[in-house]
């Protein structure tokens, strides 16, 4: 995977650090996780969309397809999943970005659908993958202690959240949840969650080898304290 093109505007001036950062996120940090060349891209393009990265973004989405590391569905779908994740306001700016290099590619759009729910149905098949990630004992005693005024949020989750993405076909589940733990381990301060969605690529079948790795390949790209609390809550919730 060449990665040239993030420092084509900086090298000139600042060719010192491109070569200290390079050595060490394209170096260093690849020599120390067994992460394949797909879910490397997956954690990193997750990630550039939460903080925001456009122009990196661009970058990467253009060597995924050009390298046929991911496809147009599962960049779509890349996309999509980050939307409950880090909302309208960002994750809008990059569908947009991300349909013009489809269209300067001659993809046709749009895409083939790939929800496989309907309005009526979509709450219980989400109910029933949370329950299948995180336990129905769990998703139960979760919508008991809620209050009645604020269960909607529980409704929310069900049905939004895991209701109309995680049903959806184009990314399996170990995708979808590093996806979803690659965003949470980027935005930082949230670690219930982080706690919960480690618990969940486990069950997905994410082992600790895959999270660490994708803490790996965040490093570089959030910087150390989010990096070290992720490493955290995995140890944690592996058990080490």
């Amino acid at each position: 995977m060449s990665h040239e093109e993030l420092y084509e505007n900086i090298r000139k001036n600042d060719n010192e650090f491109v070569e200290l950062f390079d050595d060490f996120a394209f170096g260093e940090v690849l020599e120390n996780t067994s992460l394949d060349v797909r879910n490397r891209m997956i954690v990193i393009i997750s990630s550039l969309i939460t903080n925001h990265a456009v122009n990196p973004f661009k970058i990467m989405v253009k060597e995924a397809l050009k390298d046929e590391i991911l496809s147009p569905v599962e960049l779509k779908e890349l996309t999509y999943q980050s939307f409950p994740y880090v909302g309208f306001g960002i994750a809008f700016d990059f569908l947009e970005v991300l349909n013009n290099i489809f269209k300067e590619n001659n993809i046709e759009l749009p895409l083939n659908g790939q929800s496989t729910t309907t309005k009526e149905d979509r709450w219980q098949k989400g109910y029933e993958i949370q329950c299948s990630f995180f336990g129905k004992d769990q998703i139960d005693e979760m919508r008991k202690t809620s209050p009645n005024d604020q269960i909607y949020f529980q409704d929310f989750l069900s049905g939004y959240c895991f209701g109309d993405f995680y049903t959806r076909e184009g990314l399996s589940n170990q995708d979808r949840e590093l996806i979803t733990f690659s965003i949470i381990a980027t935005l930082g301060g949230c670690e219930n969650q982080l706690r919960g969605h480690t618990a969940g690529n486990l069950m997905v079948g994410n082992d600790k080898d895959v999270l660490i790795g994708a803490v790996t390949v965040l490093c570089p790209f959030i910087g150390f304290p989010r990096t070290l609390n992720a490493l955290a809550i995995v140890n944690e919730i592996t058990g080490n």
